[in-house]
């Protein structure tokens, strides 16, 4: 009788117990680390096979099984970044990483609400890679899992001509991506994660992943995420393979495979190394100076079927709770500083979108005017930033917070960001692009990338956005779990313009003003015609 009771409690026991730090995901095991401040991590969990070798420009895999205890307690290598230094040790075209974060007394029946972060970089470099989660952990009150994780960007992620699409895959990136929720899918559980509660977010880059897979496969909902928010969604020229060509042309010219018959597999056959030194921005036909990014998603009518704009317009997309959002100032990193005539300033705009014509620039001149000075920059600096922050970032994020009101999405929110820093301020750059990611991971979580004030004039902003934010992937609500005190985030609405604007100690509702509404309204009708 006693020897049931015991076998009972045992039983009973085994099922209340927090996750082992071992963990079994099928193909491997993860060793990983129970920290003093009741959170566990695992990091450099491989996701997918290692893409090299006939792997370069191809579809990420599956992760080759291994029966040995893999100790997951360092970062995976970060993945090759356009213009970066060949010989870095801190990446690897071997990059396929993601770390978990988890309370440490979650269970595998616990089900936690899972947040999926997709970092920036442009689609050229990993530029958010390896923020801690417990940050968010703890502000969420030890009730979400974090996912974060590498994937591959430039050329090998987005390499895209005739012959990467017979013989390889295009937009890899972006597969690497689902890759990773199709991971998350299989074995967040095990973490004490809920695979049918997820919300992806992400930034600049990583935001615009969000809308591409809100758009994937014409908006074919997969399941694979519930919830969505992006911050700093980003609308670049988005070409098809055929306009893509000559990237990879000039990269066959440059390696020396132009001599090879099968151009692709001597691509294929080089160093890593060799590769990085020739791994570089070129003009696209038609511009001036190379772009920014030059290497990013393409129309290939799979997975990516139509330019964002079009296919937000067309109702494409899958219909989820959502939060999109922008910067007070996103342009002013991006411009050249010494912009000094409306020349140079047309030169910048025409070669982030060489489809512009003369008549577009022209009312796009018109529509953003000589702006403030400040020293050491050019005349022009402001003007073409405020035109670039709105035109790829801020009115995308409008137009989809008005599609989803008009389709009928009621939960669906917007903000603007407007924590003053005075440093930045000082120099002329404003509130920047993304800056607000230092705030909700937690400025020690971001190695580095929060400003300084975050921690002193503005840390009290720090915990509000955390609880909205942390509330949103919890409940899909930024309400549900708010600080008190805190305004209540109205949703957008069809007629309404309402957005949330984040400043410390005055953060409160606000109305988008009509110079604003005017100049998007114009920046969206030509965003198919661009691009976009």
């Amino acid at each position: 009788m006693l020897c049931g009771i015991f076998f009972a409690v045992a039983i009973s026991l085994r099922w209340v117990q927090a996750v082992n730090p071992l963990v079994d995901v099928s193909y491997t095991r993860y060793q990983g680390t129970s920290l003093p401040n009741g959170i566990s991590q695992w990091l450099g969990i491989r996701y997918a096979a290692p893409p090299i070798g006939s792997l370069r420009f191809a579809a990420p895999q599956d992760p080759p099984s291994d029966s040995f205890i893999q100790l997951a307690n360092e970062h995976g290598l970060l993945c090759l970044g356009t213009g970066a230094s060949p010989t870095d040790n801190t990446t690897s075209e071997d990059c396929l990483f993601l770390d978990v974060y988890a309370p440490t007394n979650a269970t595998s029946k616990s089900k936690l609400p899972v947040y999926f972060f997709i970092q920036g970089g442009g689609f050229n470099a990993n530029g958010n890679a390896n923020y801690n989660g417990s940050g968010l952990i703890k502000a969420s009150g030890m009730n979400i899992v974090v996912v974060n994780f590498n994937y591959r960007v430039g050329p090998y992620g987005f390499l895209a001509s005739r012959e990467v699409l017979a013989g390889g895959s295009v937009n890899n990136g972006l597969k690497d991506q689902r890759k990773a929720l199709e991971w998350l899918q299989k074995y967040i559980s095990r973490f004490g994660g809920d695979p049918h509660h997820v919300t992806i977010g992400g930034d600049s880059a990583g935001a615009a992943s969000v809308t591409l897979h809100l758009t994937a496969y014409g908006g074919r909902d997969d399941g694979l995420f519930h919830a969505t928010a992006a911050e700093s969604q980003s609308f670049g020229a988005i070409l098809n393979v055929e306009e893509s060509q000559y990237q990879y042309d000039n990269l066959v010219i440059r390696t020396g495979c132009v001599d090879e018959e099968d151009t692709l597999a001597c691509l294929r056959s080089l160093s890593a190394t060799f590769l990085q030194e020739n791994n570089y921005n070129t003009p696209s036909p038609g511009a001036q100076v190379a772009p920014l990014f030059m290497y990013g998603p393409v129309i290939d009518n799979d997975f990516v079927q139509n330019y964002t704009y079009g296919a937000f317009e067309q109702g494409r997309f899958v219909h989820l709770p959502a939060i999109f959002g922008d910067d007070t100032n996103e342009g002013t990193i991006f411009t050249p500083k010494n912009t000094s005539t409306i020349g140079q300033s047309d030169t910048f705009l025409q070669s982030q979108f060489p489809a512009l014509t003369f008549e577009q620039l022209r009312t796009i001149n018109s529509l953003y005017p000589v702006a403030e000075q400040y020293p050491d920059s050019g005349k022009y600096w402001r003007q073409v930033s405020n035109a670039y922050g709105e035109q790829r970032y801020i009115c995308p994020g409008i137009f989809i917070s008005n599609v989803y009101a008009h389709g009928g999405v009621s939960r669906n929110w917007n903000y603007r960001w407007n924590a003053i820093d005075q440093a930045y301020a000082a120099a002329g750059y404003g509130v920047t692009h993304t800056v607000e990611v230092g705030a909700i991971w937690g400025p020690e979580n971001t190695n580095g990338y929060a400003p300084a004030s975050y921690s002193t004039t503005n840390a009290a902003i720090v915990p509000v956005v955390q609880a909205y934010w942390t509330s949103f992937i919890r409940s899909f609500d930024p309400n549900t779990y708010r600080l008190p005190g805190t305004p209540e985030w109205g949703a957008w609405t069809p007629d309404g313009y309402q957005r949330l604007m984040f400043q410390t100690n005055a953060t409160a509702m606000e109305t988008v003003l009509e110079d604003q509404k005017e100049r998007c309204a114009y920046l969206t009708s030509i965003g198919v015609a661009i691009k976009q």
